[in-house]
């Protein structure tokens, strides 16, 4: 399916506004609705796993590579859904997950990680080696990033050859992304973005054709609190930096809740490859406290998930910061979503399974008109399966859809 990567590629190389969303969840429900809405669109989507949601030892979902394609598969078999519309991808493929240990107990995983992906037919890989392992600094340079992908792209090579290879790292620093003196993220300085598809392009030799992204930051970010929108008159020069490149795009990382017109700027830019992730399973966990108000005004799911994250308050308290108010804010509203990781727990299903077997009969348009705005139910109505799985549905696709901006032909 490569292919089908570097024809979209080539298109934006050559001035089109085009470009394919990655949706990086493994929420069964935001798989469901991303699937069903490319199939409506007949579009091609990317779903990607990361290495600490899936690896050799399960991740944190419990799922090995082949293991999350084949529940992949499931889903979209379930929902009349063509396979070849899916391309799998890896992101941040490397030693992050076991970087607790010495460089060479990391590497030995994460060889064997990307032996699996690829073997279970992962095409778009990731590499990200950005991050020291024990006794190194917590971010190393290019040169040894480099190096250390194209060890890891060498493995891959020796498992497949229908691969596209995206390099480079841009994420925020610890403690989030800092926004400059107008409030705009910086982009990454086109220098420092040349440096580093220089320093891989050198590290992998005869296998640098086989790149075909490079991850920088165009000025997107979002904090728990707050979108940082990017400006539409700006134009950082990004794409000068893979001028000599016609094969390599642009990779943007961190671009829930933006506008929908920064998708197509973003393609303008060269932003072939345009991520999200969080911003799905915020509109999963909306649709779901919009049912809940409708059964009960108290909030039932809402005062359960309470109970299931401060039981665990591991995956969301480094996170968020403030008043014990702001701290419950966040963990119910915030854009980071960590909520997210809750949802599997045996708790937290047996809530959502409370609160929708609770619908028995078909809910009056009125009383969803007290919750759901027009648009929602307007396309709900179009959809397909039981009602309350075509709100939960039409929740998600509303914000995926933006990304599917431009005409399939």
């Amino acid at each position: 399916m490569s292919s089908v990567l570097r024809d979209i590629i080539q298109r934006n190389r050559a001035g089109a506004a085009v470009a394919i969303p990655s949706v990086c969840s493994a929420q069964p429900d935001v798989l469901r609705a991303s699937l069903g809405l490319a199939q409506r669109l007949g579009r091609q989507v990317v779903i990607e796993a990361t290495s600490n949601q899936v690896n050799q030892d399960g991740g944190y979902t419990g799922m090995t590579p082949r293991g999350f394609i084949d529940f992949v598969h499931g889903i979209a078999d379930s929902a009349a859904v063509d396979r070849d519309l899916i391309i799998f991808g890896g992101d941040h493929l490397g030693p992050q997950a076991w970087r607790s240990h010495d460089v060479g107990h990391a590497m030995d995983k994460a060889e064997t990680m990307l032996r699996d992906y690829v073997a279970a037919g992962f095409g778009k890989i990731h590499l990200d080696c950005s991050e020291g392992c024990a006794g190194e600094p917590a971010q190393l340079g290019d040169a040894q990033t480099a190096m250390r992908s194209a060890q890891l792209a060498r493995i891959c090579t020796e498992v497949a050859d229908d691969l596209l290879f995206v390099v480079g790292t841009e994420v925020p620093p610890p403690g989030g992304a800092r926004a400059d003196e107008e409030g705009d993220i910086p982009p990454t300085d086109p220098a420092a973005a040349r440096a580093t598809l220089d320093a891989h392009d050198q590290a992998f030799g005869d296998m640098a054709p086989l790149i075909g992204g490079l991850v920088v930051q165009p000025g997107v970010e979002f904090s728990p609190t707050a979108v940082h929108h990017m400006p539409l008159d700006r134009d950082p020069g990004l794409i000068d930096s893979i001028a000599d490149r016609p094969g390599v795009c642009l990779e943007a990382h961190s671009t829930d809740y933006q506008n929908p017109a920064v998708f197509p700027r973003l393609a303008e830019l060269g932003f072939a490859f345009q991520k999200v992730g969080p911003a799905l399973t915020f509109a999963y966990r909306e649709a779901l406290y919009g049912l809940d108000q409708l059964r009960d005004p108290l909030g039932g799911l809402q005062s359960a998930m309470e109970a299931v994250m401060l039981a665990d308050p591991s995956k969301w308290q480094n996170h968020y910061e403030g008043s014990d108010a702001a701290l419950y804010q966040q963990r119910h509203f915030g854009l980071a979503d960590r909520i997210r990781y809750y949802w599997p727990t045996v708790e937290a299903q047996s809530a959502v399974t409370d609160l929708l077997s609770s619908f028995s009969v078909a809910i009056p348009d009125a009383k969803l008109q007290t919750v759901f705005g027009a648009d929602l139910l307007d396309r709900a109505a179009n959809g397909s399966g039981d009602q309350i799985t075509r709100l939960i549905d039409a929740h998600i696709s509303l914000a995926l859809e933006p990304y599917f901006f431009e005409d399939a032909t």
